[in-house]
């Protein structure tokens, strides 16, 4: 396969996030498959190469002796396209709705089925594919007794959970443990908690862009939490209300604190005793996956550097004649 170039901003403490610890995760799997570097392009690192340097060193091609650039960083995508052009790329989708289109024959990696579903009608001629995040194997319930009641992460949470539901725990009696900032090791405080709250609906809806997968409920599951989370997006992939999660915000505060304050004192069987979501692929099933992706990528690649076309996409309807046509069905 051609090497593997997996592109980030930069991987010191500025750009923390769970997006840049699944591409490093990736960055591992992958290098058991193809040569494979972490190259930088908006901060240089001593421990990697910098994307300016590499294209002034390897010419733009095809073909298989050249690299195979990954991209994934949201915002910066339509640029590093851009860059890359005349190179084999492919897209490593985790949210949706950046707003940007993507030139033909780009395929794209989505990491759930709802980041698929949102390409598969914004970029229907690309190719498409489903690559799935992983669970760190450090994320596994220890078995311990649990000295929290309930954890919130403050990033991502809601005014709602910080601000209204949180208090109203505490006036129960609930000991609600609020987490400030990135922490190395989660996996500790998941286990020393009964009750997981997890609402990124807000933050997404202000960000523009989609949940693209919600590892944290699945952590916080394998950890043995039970998880009250909102259903935005891609968590729908994953959670089904009464079946392996509690919907937060599910009607009214009342109800909220009733079942949190519930499951707490076991008064009510929690969802995640009976169900639990299907198991992210791991080990030699995530290798098997991933390599047969690239395999898949990089032979896309041989063909359109033998000369074939890429497949383009109907023309669509001019987005004002669309609304025009909503508002007259209206009427009728």
């Amino acid at each position: 396969m051609r090497p593997l170039k997996v592109l980030l901003p930069g991987t010191g403490p500025r750009f923390q996030c769970g997006g840049l610890a699944v591409e490093l995760q990736l960055a591992a799997t992958a290098q058991t498959l193809a040569p494979t570097r972490v190259v930088t392009y908006g901060q240089r690192q001593p421990d990697a190469p910098f994307l300016d340097d590499l294209l002034r060193q390897e010419p733009a091609s095809l073909h298989r002796q050249a690299s195979l650039w990954l991209v994934s960083w949201g915002f910066h995508v339509p640029r590093l396209l851009r860059r890359l052009r005349g190179r084999a790329v492919a897209y490593h989708a985790h949210s949706s709705g950046y707003g940007f289109r993507l030139a033909p024959g780009v395929p794209v990696l989505a990491v759930s089925r709802n980041t698929m579903a949102y390409w598969g009608a914004h970029a229907p001629r690309n190719p498409l594919f489903l690559l799935p995040n992983t669970l760190n194997p450090a994320f596994h319930n220890h078995g311990r007794a649990r000295d929290l009641d309930v954890l919130v992460q403050r990033r991502k949470t809601s005014a709602y959970v910080l601000h209204v539901l949180t208090p109203a725990l505490r006036e129960r009696g609930l000991r609600v443990h609020v987490q400030e900032g990135w922490v190395d090791h989660p996996e500790d405080l998941l286990n020393r908690s009964k009750v997981y709250l997890y609402d990124s609906v807000d933050h997404w809806n202000r960000a523009g862009v989609s949940e693209g997968f919600g590892l944290p409920p699945l952590e916080a599951s394998a950890c043995g939490c039970v998880v009250f989370s909102s259903l935005n997006q891609a968590l729908a992939d994953h959670l089904t209300p009464g079946v392996n999660c509690f919907q937060i915000g599910a009607g009214t505060l009342a109800a909220d604190v009733e079942r949190v304050w519930s499951v707490c004192r076991m008064e009510t069987t929690p969802p995640s005793a009976f169900s639990a979501p299907a198991p992210l692929p791991s080990g030699n099933l995530r290798q098997q996956q991933l390599e047969q992706v690239l395999q898949e990528v990089n032979t896309h690649w041989d063909r359109l550097a033998a000369g074939e076309q890429p497949l383009r996409p109907t023309p669509g309807p001019c987005s004002l004649t669309v609304r025009w046509k909503r508002w007259l069905r209206r009427w009728r």
